[in-house]
């Protein structure tokens, strides 16, 4: 074999040689680690970010609130899940990241708070609130209507990590409430339609809002004491207090003998079936008045 050929040939070996030793190391290389980004959950991601102080300054998102940073929300809502919360927890504005009020734990009447969620974006939720957002009154003209040009919210949200939920309870019902009908009705597993009186004209029902049941009891000084209130978590948008008491102008469903007509503070007069049936309805159960 010729010097060349020799020299050739060793060139081919050191070539291959050297590809094995590339092809070792490539294979004993660890695979790359791809780490997930994490998600930008805003400034105050979560209740971590407040002390108990904080927390307790901001102010509680009750039925008899009114906190102008909640965000109004009208129209119809879809909910087939309602929750409680672990404990007192911020709720947030729509950026997510700007504290706004507090939800308590336990509701005025003691019992846990019930939380409805009608949106999701990630690891967040947007509930509905028992508060008011602002007051008929303020700013309101002859018309009614505020300095911004229209009704006061008869219902408000805000946003909230879903963490902070617990004790799920499916909601398979709902309740349709016609006020040029005066009707209710629920409909879910079977429906059902009642006659119901509604608000007079000065006092009306809210119409085009979705709430939802948040508490019931009885009240002797409103004439409830045998048959309980269904507590909505809406709000008169006609006046501040239309029963003249301090009830943060909620919207009820309860019993009355005569259940029809125009005639109520804005409240729904219901008979006695039909408030068995509500009854029987989870709480968070929604209600949309149209």
């Amino acid at each position: 074999m010729t010097q060349r050929r020799v020299a050739a040939v060793l060139a081919i070996l050191l070539a291959a040689a050297a590809g094995l030793s590339l092809l070792h190391v490539l294979a004993a290389r660890p695979e790359p680690v791809i780490r997930a980004q994490s998600r930008q959950l805003g400034v105050l991601p979560g209740l971590s970010k407040l002390s108990a102080a904080q927390l307790a300054a901001l102010p509680e998102a009750r039925y008899d609130a009114v906190i102008a940073a909640l965000l109004p929300a009208a129209g119809a809502a879809d909910a087939d899940t309602a929750y409680r919360l672990k404990k007192d927890t911020v709720v947030y504005a729509a950026d997510r990241a700007t504290p706004t009020a507090r939800l308590a734990a336990r509701d005025f009447l003691g019992e846990p708070s019930i939380v409805v969620p009608v949106e999701s974006s990630g690891d967040w939720l947007r509930v509905l609130t028992p508060a008011r957002q602002r007051l008929p009154s303020t700013g309101a003209n002859s018309a009614g209507t505020n300095s911004l040009g229209a009704l006061a919210p008869a219902q408000t949200s805000a946003w909230l990590r879903a963490d902070s939920l617990s004790t799920p309870t499916m909601l398979v019902s709902r309740i349709i409430v016609s006020v040029s009908a005066q009707t209710l009705r629920i409909i879910g597993v079977g429906s059902r339609t009642w006659p119901v009186g509604v608000g007079a004209t000065g006092t009306p029902t809210p119409v085009g809002v979705t709430g939802y049941l948040q508490a019931r009891y009885r009240d002797a000084v409103q004439g409830q004491a045998e048959h309980p209130i269904q507590l909505t978590s809406l709000h008169s948008t006609a006046a501040d207090e239309p029963f003249g008491g301090n009830d943060g102008g909620l919207i009820g469903i309860h019993f009355q003998a005569s259940a029809s007509g125009a005639r109520s503070h804005g409240c729904i007069r219901v008979p006695l079936e039909a408030l068995a049936a509500v009854d029987a309805l989870p709480l968070g159960t929604l209600i949309t008045i149209e």
